[in-house]
C-alpha cells in the first residue's frame, strides 16, 4: 500500500481529520458519534457537529473559512439560512423565497385570532404542538420566574391555547416593558393549575397522563427552552417526546460544552427574520419561531435518501463500536466505520411517520 493509500486509510470519512494508526480512528469513530444526520458542506461533505460549525467551516459571517474553496463555492451559490449548495446561481434565486420566512402575525392580530379560537376542541388532533411561556418576577428582588402568560400553537401556527396565568405567588416585578403584562391582565385570569390542566389535555390527546407511549396518541412538545417552561407550569413530560431547540445539538454554538443559542439568533441565522426587536413580547411569537424550526430540521433528508435504513434504535448506539470488536474494525474501511457510526441524539427526521 503506498503513502497516499495509507493516509486515506487512516482518515475519518466524515471529519477527514487524519490519524497515524488504525486503532486511533475506531477509537475516535467511537466518541465522535458521527453520522448521516450531522450537518455536511454541500461542496465537500465534510460533516460538523452544529449548523455553526458547519457556517465557521464555510467562512459565512465574520470567521475564517477553514477551507476556502468550499467558502468561494458557498459564496457564490450557496443559501445562507439553510446552508445549502446549489448548481448554479438561478437555482439559489429560486429557492431564496422558500427559505426566508417572514415574522408570525402582529401581538393585535394574534389577541384577534385568540378570541376567535378559544373553543376550538384541543383533542384529536395531530401533529406536534408547540409550547411558550412568558415570565415575570416573583421574590423579594423579582428574579424568580413565574409563568404569567402561555400560548399553545399547532404545526400550522392555529392557536390551540393562549391565556394570561394567574402565579401561585405575589408577583414583585411585572417586567411590563417586555411582557406587557399588567396586574389587572392576571386578576381574574385562570390559575397556574388551571393553565396546567388545559395544555396536559392538549399535549396527551385524550390519553390518561401514565399511559404515555412512543406512538401512542401523545403529541410531540417543541419549544425552545422547554424544561424551563414546563417548570413554570408545575408540569413534566415524557424525554422522547419533547423537541427543544435550545437542547437539540445541530442548533447550539460550536464550543467544547454544548450551549444554546438564543431563539432570537435561531430565528434569524435559520429563518430569516427576526423576532423579540424591542417593546412587548407575545409568547405567540416563541412558539412559531421554535416550531418553524423544527418542522426545516424534520425536512432535511438524511440517510433516508442515500440508500441507507432508517434506523433509530438508541440501543444500538453504545454498541456501534464494541471493544471486543476491535480487531475487526481496524481491517475496516472509514466508508464501513462510518455506516456502522450513530448519533448520540435522535434526528428530527426520524419524526416524519409523526406528520399530521
Amino acid at each position: 500500500m503506498d503513502f497516499q493509500s495509507q493516509r486515506h486509510r487512516h482518515r475519518c470519512a466524515a471529519c477527514y481529520r487524519q490519524f497515524n494508526r488504525m486503532e486511533h480512528l475506531v477509537e475516535h469513530m467511537r466518541t465522535s458519534h458521527h453520522s448521516l444526520h450531522e450537518p455536511r458542506c454541500g461542496v465537500c461533505g465534510k460533516h460538523c457537529r452544529s449548523l455553526d460549525a458547519l457556517r465557521d467551516h464555510l467562512g459565512f459571517g465574520a470567521s475564517l473559512p477553514s477551507k476556502p474553496a468550499c467558502s468561494a463555492a458557498f459564496q457564490a451559490h450557496g443559501c445562507p439560512l439553510c446552508l445549502a449548495v446549489f448548481p448554479a446561481s438561478a437555482a439559489v434565486r429560486a429557492h431564496r423565497p422558500t427559505c426566508k420566512l417572514s415574522g408570525a402575525p402582529h401581538p393585535s392580530s394574534v389577541q384577534s385570532l385568540t378570541r376567535s379560537m378559544s373553543r376550538v376542541g384541543a383533542r384529536g388532533g395531530r401533529g406536534a404542538v408547540a409550547l411558550g411561556c412568558k415570565m415575570v418576577g416573583g421574590g423579594s428582588d423579582g428574579t424568580l420566574d413565574v409563568c404569567a402568560r402561555v400560548c399553545v400553537v399547532d404545526e400550522h401556527e392555529t392557536i390551540l391555547y393562549e391565556s394570561f396565568v394567574k402565579p401561585l405567588i405575589p408577583v414583585t416585578h411585572y417586567r411590563y416593558e417586555t411582557t406587557g403584562i399588567r396586574p389587572e391582565h392576571l386578576r381574574d385570569a385562570p390559575t397556574v393549575k388551571q393553565a396546567m390542566r388545559r395544555v396536559q389535555d392538549i399535549l396527551l390527546n385524550g390519553e390518561e397522563s401514565y399511559s404515555y407511549s412512543s406512538r401512542g396518541a401523545a403529541r410531540l412538545l417543541v419549544g425552545h427552552g422547554l424544561e424551563h417552561d414546563l417548570d413554570a407550569l408545575g408540569m413534566d413530560y415524557p424525554v422522547h417526546l419533547k423537541r427543544d431547540t435550545a437542547a437539540y445539538p445541530p442548533l447550539m454554538k460550536t464550543s467544547a460544552r454544548l450551549m444554546s443559542n438564543s431563539l432570537r439568533y435561531l430565528t434569524r441565522s435559520c429563518l430569516g427574520y427576526d423576532i423579540q426587536p424591542g417593546g412587548h413580547h407575545h409568547p405567540y411569537d416563541d412558539c412559531v419561531a421554535a416550531m418553524r424550526l423544527y418542522k426545516r430540521i424534520r425536512a432535511m433528508s438524511h440517510l433516508h435518501l442515500h440508500g441507507w435504513p432508517k434506523d433509530d434504535d438508541d440501543e444500538s448506539t453504545a454498541k456501534a463500536f464494541p471493544a471486543w470488536r476491535q480487531r475487526e474494525l481496524e481491517r475496516m474501511s472509514p466508508e464501513e466505520l462510518l455506516a456502522m457510526s450513530k448519533p448520540d441524539y435522535r434526528c428530527w427526521c426520524l419524526d416524519d411517520d409523526r406528520r399530521c
